[in-house]
């Protein structure tokens, strides 16, 4: 559904940032009287030269506007890198990095607010989702220009249904009761051996979607109070991990599921070898182009007052202090995210999608006009079950949260993963992570605002 699996990748960034001490960011300061608005090459970190067609449209016609020489080396956004490149004046100009990362960033001085930018290049801030932009504003100020749009549904394997006489109705995340006794339903064990996973909650990574039906946000809309060992936090934790304790307990769970071919025609949906979990709507292209005969039905995920709620992620664009070529990177973040653009990088998928005999299951984007248009051009129906899905997707994206920006969020979001992780490994209650992932984050927090 997108241009590449997009996993936000942790990358020990709250290491890096508390080792990096104050010359790193005065070292910025102190170019920035030197640095001018000069048209040379525009150099360019975190997203390379070597994307699939969706990629590379952006990136030519990105490039054509720009009227300027491009750098832009692969791979990924490297956090030691680029707080090196900080350090001794030499930032890159622009930077392609996950928007959780951006409120840490921008608390650090590394970054620049784009007030000017988004003025003077006339960007317009309304065709882009609200929460997208909302992870990217700090202190009133936004940092970064977002581009793709992750949502989570709840996927549901048909056949794995009608083996075990469950109803769709029963796969819901509003009632934990009947949730949990449907798990048990949709487990598969031969000889106390897992051969199928009933339900999977995705532990760690969907934490925030389960505290959030629950009731609570784990972090303040400010982004300066950590909720992590809130009571009901610590209930869906501990209500999350009651279903993966049914199933054989991590390890014969994580054990067997790291047996799936996930990218493959062999997946865990055409092998009958999972009920049903949440997942990014990526996923959805992946079945599509692998095994489009699987029986899917997606469903929302439900808080538990039987409200949709759509945890998202991505990406964005952000100009570092420092840049030296700050008028090409701001036009150079309005093309990768205008409309017309992903109209272009549409039509480039599905032109290749038809080469290969694969269909076309839509674009998600944190720009809404974009998705809307490249939705009514160039979709056309897969089958009901990927339909339907396609369908869910779009209907679940009004009901999106995202993680608020705050100084401490790359922190933040490693002190409830490793919180997460000591539950999964045995090595503490859901109380006690989260009261140290508590700590932990909210000194992170308070220490850098």
């Amino acid at each position: 559904m997108g241009g590449s699996t997009r996993h936000a990748r942790l990358v020990g960034l709250a290491v890096v940032v508390t080792a990096v001490t104050a010359a790193a960011v005065l070292g910025v300061t102190a170019n920035q009287a030197s640095a001018s608005k000069r048209s040379g090459s525009l150099t360019i970190m975190g997203f390379g030269t070597n994307g699939d067609e969706i990629a590379m449209t952006r990136f030519n016609l990105a490039k054509a506007a720009v009227k300027s020489g491009v750098s832009a080396p692969n791979g990924g956004f490297n956090d030691q890198q680029f707080l090196a490149a900080l350090a001794s004046g030499q930032p890159p100009d622009l930077v392609y990095l996950d928007r959780y990362k951006v409120g840490t960033y921008a608390a650090k001085g590394a970054l620049q607010p784009l007030t000017s930018c988004i003025s003077s290049h006339h960007i317009s801030m309304s065709q882009y989702r609200k929460p997208a932009v909302t992870e990217l504003t700090y202190k009133g100020q936004v940092y970064g220009i977002p581009e793709f749009y992750d949502n989570r549904t709840v996927i549901v394997n048909n056949s794995v249904l009608a083996k075990t006489g469950v109803k769709l109705a029963d796969v819901d995340t509003r009632d934990w009761t009947k949730l949990a006794a449907t798990t048990k339903k949709l487990v598969g064990f031969s000889g106390g051996k897992l051969t199928r996973i009933g339900f999977d909650p995705k532990l760690p990574e969907f934490f925030p979607l389960w505290a959030k039906a629950n009731g609570v946000d784990l972090l303040s809309t400010d982004g300066l109070h950590a909720h992590l060992n809130d009571p009901r936090a610590v209930q869906a934790l501990t209500f999350a991990m009651s279903l993966i304790k049914a199933q054989g307990g991590w390890g014969k769970f994580k054990s067997f599921r790291d047996t799936f071919d996930f990218f493959g025609k062999g997946n865990e949906y055409a092998k009958n070898q999972l009920g049903a979990f949440p997942m990014e709507d990526w996923y959805y292209n992946v079945l599509a182009s692998n095994s489009p005969q699987v029986k899917i039905t997606a469903v929302p995920f439900h808080d538990r007052k039987g409200n949709a709620i759509d945890f998202e992620t991505g990406s964005a664009w952000a100009i570092p202090k420092g840049s030296s070529n700050t008028d090409a990177a701001c036009q150079w973040m309005k093309v990768m995210t205008q409309v017309t653009t992903w109209m272009a990088a549409a039509k480039a998928r599905v032109d290749a999608d038809k080469a290969k005999g694969l269909p076309f299951t839509a674009l998600y984007t944190a720009n809404r006009t974009a998705d809307d248009q490249v939705y009514k051009t160039y979709y056309k129906p897969i089958n009901k079950y990927f339909d339907q899905a396609v369908k869910t997707v779009e209907s679940v994206q009004g009901h999106a949260f995202g993680m608020p920006s705050s100084p401490g969020s790359a922190e933040f979001q490693q002190a409830w993963q490793d919180g997460v992780n000591r539950v999964l490994a045995g090595q503490q209650s859901p109380q006690a992570a989260l009261n140290q992932a508590q700590k932990e984050a909210q000194k992170a927090i308070d220490s850098q605002k």
